[in-house]
């Protein structure tokens, strides 16, 4: 992302305008093509669910008549003293089992009548063993095994209720999905169960209730309270088992939600469900929302429409933009060809208004910068003499003077070569200080004025203040600013072993990643008043910590320099030590 931005950054004022517009008018096009859409479906979604939930109310209205016609079936099989006879009476004698059976079939045939709008077969067995279907191609089963289906054991279960189930029918043709209404029969005081009636219906047949309501895209699914699918104008779906589908059904049932789009079967669909509590089915309309959509809306020319107006936009936008930013990318040229050194290339000014008046303003601009190069260089010139002056005149006199003295008691004591030790250090020391102070020197050359000056700090006032150095082998090449390290050394042995009369300075210079860090550590009083979080001493809590170059003036040179993120941080606990951190950057020259 970072690259990409980098690459726009770079590009010219044509190529920006030309991309801002591109990819404004190419956004609105979608956003627009997007809302079309989306606001067309919500419409399609609403207006289709209402249709629908009226088709699912024609459909239930079929149903439950078939549902009537089924209870009354029921109700006159029950009722039919020559069907109970038939059905629960042992073996007589010819004459009397040929009466009974064309009694039977009399009011078997009225019976049927009730159904004759309907492909149904209707079966009754006994728990005599007898039996008797209008269409024994709707039930290819012995009585035994009939009275061993589920759909059997349910009825038996529930004599009250008229059960409806699927089953498979074993056929010349193979299995045959069939729709089932069973119920027990019992005579008057419901005592006893002497026999089964089953109405049945193939499942292509039972497709007439809701088939003239299907279209492609537009399915009907029948389903059981265990989610499987009894029966559907789609022929695949039969018989498979659709938990998901189910889950909808019976949330649609408990809600007032009139529909709920989700993704089923494969497809994004709109479902709509109704119960049938005779049946104990749930009728679910499934509507393929993509092949719906595209019927209403043809996503291909609606495309082809917007890149059209696109493309057209696009031309126009490249016409104008080119022939407005035409005299400025002149001008940037003309400019473009001046050299970074030479401030006297003046460039012509022509082109439209904006370009001339920007070739006045850059013109003029030369003649501010020549002024304020001059003026810059100058005071540039004035403040170096100024500082170098400053740092040179800020040595301590009574320094030298101790110094010298203590040499002088040296001689007096014969002690010469301690004498001269003590003169090579100053002078080595004073060659560093009023040397030029923008100049830099190597970690090693500035550990040796260190060491320089603890050795005359130990001459004058003895050893009991120590002083160790701890240095990086890869750390000696590089270069620090002069005079960074020595203030808070001298720091250290004037004001921080005020209360303790012994102690220990160490200085540590290593290097941490791209920075180089050189820390003064000291066991000493600590410095009161320096709260936490400070970075620097407030010297209007503090007194001036050092008679040479004070803390601020070391930060602030660092950050002079080098910039904000090096300079000076002290951390100090009274009674503990100051550690002083000195932040620089790597300089190998």
């Amino acid at each position: 992302m970072k690259k990409w931005m980098n690459r726009l950054s770079s590009l010219g004022l044509f190529p920006k305008l030309f991309l801002v517009m591109v990819v404004s008018i190419v956004l609105v096009s979608v956003l627009i093509l997007w809302t079309t859409i989306h606001m067309s479906t919500n419409l399609f979604t609403d207006t289709f669910s209402i249709t629908n939930s009226k088709v699912l109310s024609q459909i239930k209205t079929n149903f439950e008549s078939f549902n009537d016609a089924i209870a009354a079936v029921a109700n006159n099989v029950t009722q039919s003293g020559a069907i109970r006879g038939f059905l629960s009476e042992g073996d007589g004698d010819s004459i009397s089992m040929a009466k009974s059976f064309y009694n039977m079939r009399e009011i078997m045939n009225r019976v049927q009548s009730i159904t004759e709008s309907y492909e149904v077969g209707i079966t009754i067995i006994g728990i005599n063993g007898r039996s008797y279907s209008t269409n024994r191609a709707h039930l290819q089963m012995s009585v035994d095994e009939l009275k061993q289906e589920p759909i059997t054991v349910k009825a038996a279960e529930a004599p009250s209720r008229l059960i409806f189930d699927d089953f498979l029918n074993d056929t010349d043709y193979g299995k045959q999905q069939m729709i089932a209404a069973t119920k027990a029969l019992t005579d008057r005081t419901r005592s006893r169960i002497y026999g089964t009636v089953y109405v049945t219906m193939r499942e292509d047949a039972f497709r007439q209730f809701y088939a003239s309501f299907t279209s492609r895209g537009n399915d009907v699914v029948i389903m059981n309270e265990k989610g499987e699918i009894v029966s559907s104008n789609r022929e695949d779906w039969i018989g498979t088992t659709q938990q998901e589908l189910l889950s909808y059904a019976q949330e649609m049932n408990g809600s007032s939600s009139k529909n709920i789009n989700a993704r089923v079967m494969g497809q994004d669909s709109i479902i709509l469900s109704e119960y049938l509590p005779f049946y104990r089915f749930y009728l679910v309309n499934v509507v393929d929302k993509d092949l719906a959509m595209g019927q209403l809306i043809d996503m291909k020319t609606v495309a082809l429409i917007c890149a059209a107006i696109v493309v057209g936009a696009l031309i126009l936008v490249f016409l104008i933009t080119s022939q407005i930013t035409k005299s400025l990318r002149r001008l940037v040229k003309q400019m473009s060809n001046i050299t970074k050194s030479d401030l006297d290339n003046y460039i012509p000014v022509s082109g439209s208004y904006e370009s001339k008046q920007l070739g006045h303003a850059y013109n003029y601009m030369l003649d501010e910068l020549h002024d304020y190069v001059d003026q810059l260089v100058q005071t540039q010139r004035d403040q170096r003499n100024a500082e170098l002056a400053a740092l040179q005149s800020q040595i301590n006199p009574h320094f030298l003077y101790n110094t010298l003295a203590s040499v002088k008691v040296l001689v007096q004591q014969g002690n010469k070569d301690r004498a001269a030790e003590t003169i090579n250090a100053l002078i080595g020391l004073l060659q560093n200080t009023i040397s030029d102070v923008s100049e830099t020197v190597t970690v090693e050359q500035e550990v040796e004025n260190l060491k320089n000056y603890v050795f005359i700090n130990h001459v004058r006032y003895g050893g009991r203040i120590k002083a160790a150095f701890y240095v990086a082998p890869d750390c000696n090449h590089y270069h620090v600013p002069k005079l960074v390290i020595q203030p808070f050394i001298e720091n250290a042995f004037f004001h921080g072993f005020i209360k303790k009369e012994t102690g220990t300075i160490h200085v540590l210079v290593s290097r941490a990643g791209e920075s180089l860090i050189c820390e003064i550590m000291d066991n000493g009083d600590g410095i009161e008043g320096l709260n936490m979080g400070e970075t620097l001493p407030n010297p209007k809590n503090n007194r001036q910590l050092f008679s040479g170059i004070g803390i601020r003036n070391v930060h602030d040179r660092i950050e002079l320099l080098y910039g904000a993120p090096y300079g000076v941080t002290i951390m100090s606990n009274v009674g503990e030590g100051t550690r002083v951190t000195v932040t620089l950057p790597l300089i190998t020259n």
